[in-house]
């Protein structure tokens, strides 16, 4: 099968481009760099052996989509393009509703267009919300807190609606936790732009000399040791979780939703401990305010991913620190000097 992965050079589109081609996928990228670097792409191809197509265009860009269509013909879509950092949503909330609802609306008018009807949608945990209890299962209420969450359940929505009347697509909606590590061979990894907006990336960046400290976002939660809880997900474990979602679709699976996450929950003094066990560094750290939009515990009750996908993840916190150090001390400025 031939798949186009959107924001397929991105760390999460990075990953599943490994697994994809491992398990015996073609696959054609297409990616605006605004966030990812092209690098991803041959290290991409490096790692698996295999090559792959990649196109550098903005999935906003109707013309140029319809020519990927035309020229690749892909059986099937995975869609990761899109804008994901939280603060920058409350920041500038219609950035993030154009780029993340109106992108998938003119994917899916061309997929239409060229009859293509097989669907993957990146989706996140932050849909969810403040959950009324944990574990946090896919059929619990939907209340996102913040722009970028709200822009995540609006494309879902967007979805259902095109399921319900065109019986004919396969859609996966996959909700992501926290996803965090790297590939154990430390060639792709995490490399955001700017000052990281998530902890990992803040973390290994603090280890390797790069930022000063880590920003403890609030220590006032209603949690064990006052910080926020999250279920932190390999990379890797994600990947395959696409790779199954894939199988699944080929299989006619209509529409489906499933979380992906581990089940438990850490906090972020854990994951610092953790962090420091696996590097070696000490990290130096201050607690300042909470950050606006975030909730105090969120994990996933992945059981129907498990069930109904035979996936679950294998990778415990200790490897997850582990692979993310190993990318950040290979790599100190992520894909800045990478070849060109």
């Amino acid at each position: 099968m031939k798949v186009l992965v959107t924001g397929g050079a991105g760390f999460i589109g990075s990953h599943t481009c490994v697994e994809l081609l491992h398990a015996g996928f073609e696959i054609v990228v297409v990616d605006n760099l605004a966030n990812s670097d092209a690098a991803a792409m041959r290290r991409v191809e490096e790692i698996t052996g295999c090559d792959l197509v990649f196109v550098e265009m903005d999935v906003l860009n109707r013309p140029s989509l319809r020519r990927v269509f035309a020229d690749n013909e892909p059986e099937a879509v995975v869609h990761f393009a899109g804008l994901k950092a939280v603060g920058e949503s409350v920041a500038d909330p219609l950035r993030y509703y154009h780029n993340n609802v109106t992108s998938t609306i003119v994917l899916c008018e061309v997929m239409r267009e060229y009859g293509v009807s097989n669907l993957v949608f990146s989706s996140s945990a932050t849909v969810y919300g403040d959950p009324e209890s944990v574990p946090i299962s896919e059929d619990a209420a939907l209340n996102p807190t913040n722009p970028y969450g709200r822009s995540k359940l609006m494309v879902e929505e967007v979805l259902r609606d095109l399921h319900a009347t065109a019986r004919d697509w396969n859609i996966t909606l996959l909700r992501y936790f926290n996803p965090v590590g790297a590939h154990p061979s430390g060639r792709i990894g995490e490399d955001p732009n700017g000052i990281p907006n998530n902890l990992f990336p803040y973390v290994t960046q603090v280890a390797v000399g790069k930022l000063g400290e880590v920003s403890v976002l609030g220590d006032d939660y209603p949690t064990a040791d006052g910080t926020g809880v999250r279920d932190y997900i390999h990379v890797v474990d994600l990947a395959l979780g696409h790779v199954k979602a894939l199988e699944a679709l080929s299989r006619g699976s209509g529409l489906q939703t499933y979380n992906l996450g581990t089940g438990k929950g850490y906090s972020v003094l854990e994951v610092l401990a953790a962090f420091e066990k696996a590097s070696g560094h000490q990290l130096a750290r201050r607690i300042v305010p909470r950050r606006p939009g975030d909730v105090a515990v969120s994990y996933a009750d992945p059981s129907k991913a498990h069930a109904e996908l035979d996936w679950r993840a294998e990778h415990d916190l200790d490897q997850m620190c582990a692979d993310s150090w190993n990318w950040q001390r290979q790599n100190p400025d992520g894909y800045a000097h990478a070849e060109k």
